[in-house]
């Protein structure tokens, strides 16, 4: 374990994971469990990496083989009720790309075998249960419910670490789970980073915990009370939660994620969708060409925003600089793993730092990897707004997609600079896809009974805690 000073809890909390949803599957309506175990297990968790055999255990590894155990055992028909379809490939070629990899830099089979598992846990398993749980229009709604709420139950903990310093994860888990100096603001505060690996994730979650409450209230699908309280009360703490972690880039990307949305329905079209889409394609090639070094865009925001914050834009792209020449250097498959992709002196010693996922990806999967990668990222957002057309976005079946497909374009231009990968945006993935391929899907007039089940059985869950047992009455949500 690479964890020094995780305490006892770490092991615990990972081996019991899959016990606690085994619990829900007895508890709960069965669509309602992966919703409950990938946002809870994400939100709390410890980050963590055990390595047993040929794979890295960690959050998002445990929570996907205590689904697919725990579904195996509850709710094997469904699990079986996958069926291959052709939109499928890109996922699955980007699964296997560390396979290639490893082959054409003689890594071996086993660490092929290896890497692509990893891969495929990380990737595959949540974009898996999307395509099977999450293909119905009433369950994305609810997933997207959760996660606000999840946001919610995110506010006192975020309190706490603005005021006391990101200290949660080490109180519980024993440890810091990434560099404490990175959590320290230039105005002398704090950005939190709760149980997540970095405050960039967070503030990520924190985001999108947001946009999707604010649109799903704008478009009047936020049920009027959550935890007895009115929804517009929690979105506006929630909100104003969100921006105190004081992270630009997320902050951007809710604002324009709810203009994009507004306006293509105003506009009826997709245009700044597509613009969005196309825009890491622009990037990558300006970058990989040299055409453009991002002196110009740090001088702005030096001059207009803050030094400090130009300054840290900077070091990313001078980083990213060389290693976007050792990775044209390597070949159409990349270094492999092992750090054959970074940058050492002839000492030995390692000169760079890797943020964005997409330089990560060309130097250890090459541009064999990158292409799979942008696809497979990008493709439930291309395959819904060619289906649904922009007039849908706000109706209650298609509120909740239409943000997460929005947000699933915001990703990939997060992750030219950052490498935040969240399984919860994989669900969002093979939802999208699942719900698009589903000609069976609930139609707005008949799922509301289902939608009214689906809250009553979150209700079982929360009223041992927040209500009497034997009230019958729904108080979760109203």
């Amino acid at each position: 374990m690479g964890n020094p000073g995780a305490n006892i809890l770490v092991p615990l909390a990972f081996f019991l994971w899959p016990g606690v949803v085994i619990l829900l599957y007895k508890k709960l309506d069965k669509r309602l469990v992966p919703v409950i175990a990938y946002v809870a297990g994400w939100m709390f968790l410890p980050c963590a990496e055990y390595d047993i055999f040929m794979l890295k255990n960690t959050k998002s590894t445990v929570i996907g083989y205590s689904l697919l155990a725990a579904t195996w055992l509850f709710d094997k028909e469904k699990l079986l009720s996958y069926r291959f379809r052709s939109i499928d490939i890109p996922i699955i070629l980007w699964c296997t790309t560390p396979f290639f990899s490893s082959l054409a830099n003689g890594l071996g089979i086993y660490d092929g075998l290896a890497s692509t598992l990893y891969t495929t846990i990380k990737w595959g398993i949540p974009y898996f249960f999307g395509r099977v749980y999450f293909n119905e229009s009433d369950i994305l709604k609810t997933l997207a419910i959760t996660i606000f709420i999840g946001g919610i139950i995110y506010i006192p903990f975020s309190w706490f670490e603005l005021i006391m310093s990101p200290q949660l994860h080490r109180l519980t888990y024993g440890f810091h789970q990434h560099d404490f100096l990175q959590t320290l603001r230039e105005d002398g505060g704090y950005r939190p980073m709760v149980y997540m690996n970095h405050g960039l994730m967070t503030s990520m979650w924190m985001m999108l915990a947001s946009l999707l409450g604010m649109w799903l209230y704008i478009t009047k699908v936020l049920p009027k009370k959550i935890f007895f309280l009115p929804s517009s009360l929690l979105l506006a703490l929630l909100i104003g939660t969100f921006l105190m972690y004081q992270s630009m880039g997320a902050i951007f990307y809710f604002a324009m994620s709810l203009l994009i949305l507004y306006i293509g329905i105003k506009w009826k079209n997709a245009v700044l969708v597509i613009v969005l889409l196309v825009t890491p394609y622009i990037y990558i090639f300006s970058r990989s060409t040299g055409s453009w070094d991002g002196t110009n865009l740090t001088n702005y925001i030096a001059e207009k925003i803050s030094p400090a914050r130009a300054q840290s834009l900077q070091f990313r792209f001078d980083n990213e600089t060389i290693l976007i020449d050792k990775a044209l250097q390597g070949s159409f498959f990349g270094w492999g793993g092992y750090g054959r992709a970074r940058v050492f002196t002839d000492s030995g010693k390692d000169l760079s730092t890797t943020d964005g996922l997409w330089v990560i990806t060309l130097g250890n999967q090459g541009s064999y990897g990158l292409l799979w990668l942008l696809f497979a990222v990008q493709l439930p957002t291309i395959f819904f707004i060619s289906r649904k057309k922009p007039v849908q976005w706000e109706s209650p079946a298609y509120a909740a997609p239409a943000a997460m497909a929005v947000f699933i374009a915001f990703t990939m231009v997060d992750n030219l600079l950052n490498a935040m990968v969240n399984p919860i945006y994989l669900v969002f993935a093979g939802g999208l896809h699942g719900l698009l391929l589903n000609k069976t899907d609930l139609s707005l007039e008949s799922s509301e009974e289902t939608e009214l089940d689906l809250f009553r059985e979150f209700d079982k869950l929360t009223s041992r805690f927040l209500s009497d047992p034997g009230n019958s009455q729904s108080k979760f949500i109203n």
